[in-house]
C-alpha cells in the first residue's frame, strides 16, 4: 500500500472516530436550548480542562504557532504570552457567571450583559459583535485542516477539499450533540494532540541537530540571529518593536478572557467549583505550546524557503523518512487542534446569533424547540460561510486571529463593570462598546493613521474605557436592585 494511502487510512479512522465521539452525547442530554448550548450544566472538571484547553490550542496554535517560529522567530512566544495572562481574569469572571447562570436562566454571554444593562438592543450588538470575529477564527480552523490534508496527500486532496470534508464531521456532531459534543471530542481531540506535539517537538530537534541546544546554535551560526532576537520579526521580515509586541499580547489577553464561546462555558459547569479548578488547571495547556514550536524553529535551518509557513509541520513530516503510520497520527494531531476549537466556535456563534440576536428581534417569543432548530440551521449557514472565506484565504492564520481579537477585546471593559463597578450605566456601556469597535474597525482598515504602531484593539480600549466612565458619570445611575444582582454574584 502507497505511503500517502496509508495516511490518508489512518486520518480517516481519526476523523470516524470524532464523529462517534460527538454524536454519542447526544444521546444523553435533554432536547431543550438548554441542553444544546449549555449540555444541562453537566461538565465535570475532565471535560471543562479540554474545553478550556481547546480554546488556545488550536490550528493557531498547531500549524500558526511552528508557522511564527519558522518566519518570525521569538515572535511565536508572543502565544505563550497571552495565554498565561489571559486566563486570570477568567479565574474571577467565570464562578460569578455560573452563579448568575444557574439561578437566573442564563446560557449565553449576551443574556448576562443585556439584563445588567437592560438593553435589547446590547444584545442584538454583541451578538452580531461575536458572529462577526467568530467567523474568521472558524475560517483560520478550516484554513489549517486544508492544509494538512493537501501536504500530505502530495496534492492528491485539493485544498478546498480537505478543509472540507474535515469540517463536515465537525458540522454533523456540532448540528446533532451540542455543547456536549463539543466537550467529549475536545477530550479525546486534547489527549491525543499533546501526545503528537511532546513526540514531535522533542523527535525533531534531535533527529535534525542532536538536541535542542544545538538547534538554536544552528540557527545562529547560519546568521539567522534574529530569529532568536524578542521580539522576534514582523511579517514583513523586519524587526518587530515593542509597541507591535506588547499590544498584542495585551489584546489578545484581554480578548481571550471575554471571547464568547470560553465565557458561554462557565453555564456548562456542574459547580462553581468544578470551573475554577478547571481554570487553575488550565495554564499546563501552555506546557504543551513549548513543543509545538520547537518544530518550527527545528526549520528554519534544515528546511529553508517553504513559502507557505503555516503548512510548515506537514511539510517537514513529508520531508522526512518516517514511517506512514507514524505521520498519519501526526496528521491526525494537527486536524484535531483544528477541530477541537473549531467545533467550539461554530456552536456557539449559532446559538449567540439566534438567542441574542435573532429571538430578540422577533415580536413574538420563540418556543423552546423552535429555537433549538433555528440554532441548528445556523450551525450550517455559519459553516458554510466560513468555509467560503477559508478556501478564498490568503492572510497568515496567526494574522487572521490577531484581527480577531480586537474586536472581541471590546467586550472586557463592560463585563468587569458589570461585576465590579456599581456606577456603570446602559449609556456608558453601550457608548463605549460602539465606540471602541468603530475605533478598533478603522484603525484595522486604515493603519496609517494609528500615532504608535500598536496593535488596533488598544486603541479601540482606550476610547471604550474613556466613553463608559464619562457617560456613565454623566447619566443617571441604572436600577439599583437590579445592579445589586450582580454585585453579590460572587458570594
Amino acid at each position: 500500500m502507497e505511503t500517502s494511502t496509508i495516511i490518508l487510512l489512518i486520518v480517516g479512522i481519526y476523523l470516524f472516530i470524532s464523529l462517534l465521539t460527538g454524536i454519542l452525547p447526544s444521546l444523553k442530554i435533554s432536547k431543550s436550548v438548554s441542553g444544546y448550548v449549555a449540555g444541562d450544566r453537566s461538565m465535570n472538571v475532565f471535560i471543562l480542562y479540554f474545553v478550556l484547553g481547546a480554546s488556545i490550542f488550536s490550528s493557531f496554535a498547531f500549524l500558526g504557532g511552528p508557522g511564527w517560529a519558522y518566519s518570525r522567530g521569538a515572535a511565536a512566544f508572543y502565544i505563550i504570552a497571552y495565554g498565561v495572562i489571559g486566563i486570570v481574569p477568567f479565574y474571577f469572571f467565570g464562578p460569578r457567571t455560573w452563579r448568575l447562570g444557574e439561578k437566573y436562566g442564563y446560557v449565553t454571554q449576551a443574556e448576562l450583559l443585556s439584563d445588567r444593562f437592560d438593553s435589547k438592543f446590547m444584545s442584538v450588538m454583541l451578538a452580531l459583535l461575536s458572529v462577526v470575529v467568530f467567523i474568521p477564527y472558524l475560517t483560520l480552523q478550516m484554513v489549517g485542516a486544508g492544509y494538512v490534508l493537501n501536504v500530505i496527500s502530495e496534492g492528491l486532496i485539493p485544498y478546498w477539499l480537505g478543509a472540507g470534508v474535515t469540517y463536515l464531521v465537525v458540522l454533523i456532531y456540532v448540528y446533532f450533540s451540542g455543547v456536549m459534543g463539543v466537550g467529549w471530542s475536545n477530550a479525546f481531540q486534547g489527549m491525543f494532540m499533546m501526545v503528537m506535539a511532546w513526540v514531535l517537538g522533542i523527535y525533531l530537534p534531535n533527529t535534525l541537530y542532536g538536541g535542542i541546544g544545538e538547534m538554536f546554535t544552528a540557527i545562529m551560526e547560519s546568521g539567522k540571529t534574529a530569529m532568536l532576537e524578542a521580539p522576534g520579526l514582523a511579517s514583513d521580515g523586519s524587526a518587530w518593536s515593542w509597541w507591535g509586541y506588547s499590544s498584542a499580547v495585551l489584546v489578545s489577553a484581554f480578548g481571550f478572557s471575554t471571547w464568547p464561546h470560553l465565557f458561554m462555558r462557565s453555564y456548562a459547569a456542574k459547580s462553581a467549583r468544578s470551573l475554577r479548578l478547571s481554570v487553575v488547571l488550565y495554564p499546563t495547556f501552555l506546557i504543551f505550546l513549548v513543543p509545538i514550536l520547537m518544530i518550527g524553529f527545528s526549520a528554519i535551518v534544515a528546511f529553508p524557503g517553504v513559502e507557505q509557513a503555516d503548512s510548515i509541520l506537514p511539510y517537514i513530516l513529508m520531508q522526512l523518512d518516517l514511517p506512514a503510520i507514524v505521520v498519519g497520527l501526526f496528521c491526525a494531531g494537527a486536524l484535531a487542534a483544528s477541530m477541537s476549537s473549531g467545533d467550539a466556535i461554530l456552536h456557539s456563534a449559532a446559538s449567540i446569533g439566534i438567542r441574542d440576536g435573532v429571538s430578540q428581534l422577533v415580536r413574538k417569543p420563540l418556543s423552546d424547540q423552535k429555537e433549538r432548530l433555528l440554532i441548528q440551521v445556523s450551525v450550517i449557514i455559519i459553516g458554510l460561510i466560513s468555509y467560503f472565506f477559508a478556501i478564498s484565504n490568503e492572510i497568515s492564520i496567526v494574522a487572521l486571529l490577531l484581527a480577531s481579537y480586537g474586536g472581541v477585546a471590546q467586550i472586557f471593559p463592560i463585563v468587569f463593570a458589570m461585576f465590579y463597578w456599581k456606577r456603570a450605566t446602559k449609556a456608558g456601556a453601550l457608548a463605549g462598546l460602539f465606540g471602541g469597535i468603530l475605533v478598533n474597525t478603522i484603525c484595522l482598515i486604515f493603519p496609517e493613521i494609528k500615532p504608535f504602531p500598536m496593535h488596533e484593539g488598544i486603541y479601540g480600549l482606550i476610547v471604550n474605557i474613556v466613553l463608559l466612565v464619562s457617560i456613565s458619570f454623566m447619566t443617571k445611575p441604572d436600577d439599583p436592585e437590579r445592579v445589586e444582582k450582580f454585585m453579590n454574584s460572587g458570594e
